[in-house]
């Protein structure tokens, strides 16, 4: 008999899990946006996009196609035997279930999460039982999202008529590319948030601040709208020792030997030369920056580096702009060994 294609969904039952009681109770899941009406009325992604902005007018508007995308899925994409994955808040466990109904809207049943799915229930399993990659794939911030790639784990899961819990967890081969992928997509949140709101002179003065907090003390003239700002950096108060002259650039291309040999020739003789960008530099300015021992290039990677070593000391304000938490994450094998 030839196998029905399964699909693996993961679903969230609210940032605190208040619809926990619901789902594993009332067997279904559930989404909330309880101001929308029934959403089998909303055929296309369009319609659904536009019913967002009305009844939510405040949605940022990056986001409304993500939504409508995800009701969609929700409503008409979704096929009954397919598997949906539930990680509890409330009880540390991965709750995995077959889709047992088609989308129904009902607000009596839940009035804040009324675009309901009947599910059967099969089991509860450990958190521990599935690698660092699958845990990883099912945070996803969103209420309601695909499992792709490491879905085969969760239909294992979900045919074993008993999940063991091992007493020696095995050496989990997805840590590494756990930690890879969240550090990454730190580094492009940091990336595209200066990009986005600290872009020309603000983002001038983001780095003479960062600079104060390593410990010198800058002066800073911006030189004009394209961006060139002539930042002073010296380590005594007074500023009598030799400084370092500072160029940056917040463009989003990378700079080239033009760029960095016309900045090398505005530093004086007795100054030092660095040159920050959020991109990259070519490889000939790299060449060329080489041949000059006073002259400093800091391409965007290096100055990510920087600002997360100094982000505890940063001003309040650019914490605000860009927000980041402490987060404990397993360490790799290969940084243990370093």
């Amino acid at each position: 008999m030839e196998e029905l294609e399964v699909t693996v969904w993961g679903i969230r039952a609210g940032r605190r899990g208040e619809a926990n009681s619901l789902f594993l109770e009332k067997n279904c899941v559930a989404l909330g946006w309880s101001k929308i009406e029934a959403m089998s009325s909303f055929t296309t992604h369009q319609v659904m996009k536009e019913r967002i902005k009305i009844v939510y007018p405040d949605t940022k508007q990056g986001a409304i196609p993500v939504y409508a995308g995800m009701f969609h899925r929700f409503v008409f994409e979704i096929k009954e035997g397919d598997i949906i994955v539930y990680p509890s808040k409330v009880d540390g466990q991965i709750h995995l279930g077959r889709i047992a109904g088609p989308y129904i809207y009902d607000p009596i049943k839940d009035s804040n999460f009324p675009h309901i799915r009947d599910v059967k229930w099969i089991q509860a399993v450990p958190r521990t039982h599935f690698t660092q990659g699958a845990l990883y794939e099912i945070s996803a911030w969103m209420s309601f999202f695909l499992i792709k790639n490491y879905a085969e784990e969760f239909i294992a899961a979900i045919e074993e008529s008993v999940v063991p819990t091992p007493v020696t967890a095995p050496e989990d081969e997805t840590i590494g590319s756990v930690i890879e992928s969240t550090e990454e997509n730190t580094r492009d949140y940091i990336r595209k948030t200066l990009i986005k709101k600290l872009k020309g002179h603000p983002f001038e003065d983001f780095i003479a601040h960062l600079l104060e907090m390593m410990g010198y003390r800058t002066r800073i003239s911006h030189l004009g709208p394209d961006g060139g700002t002539d930042i002073k950096a010296y380590r005594d108060e007074l500023g009598f020792e030799t400084p370092i002259k500072v160029q940056v650039k917040s463009i989003d291309a990378n700079i080239g030997r033009g760029d960095v040999s016309a900045f090398s020739g505005s530093v004086a003789q007795e100054e030092n030369g660095l040159f920050i960008t959020l991109s990259d530099f070519s490889s000939q300015a790299r060449d060329f920056a080489n041949g000059k021992p006073k002259l400093r290039l800091i391409d965007g990677d290096e100055l990510i580096d920087l600002i997360l070593r100094y982000y505890d000391q940063l001003d309040p304000y650019y914490k605000g702009i860009l927000p980041l938490k402490q987060i404990w994450i397993p360490s790799s094998q290969e940084d243990e060994e370093e």
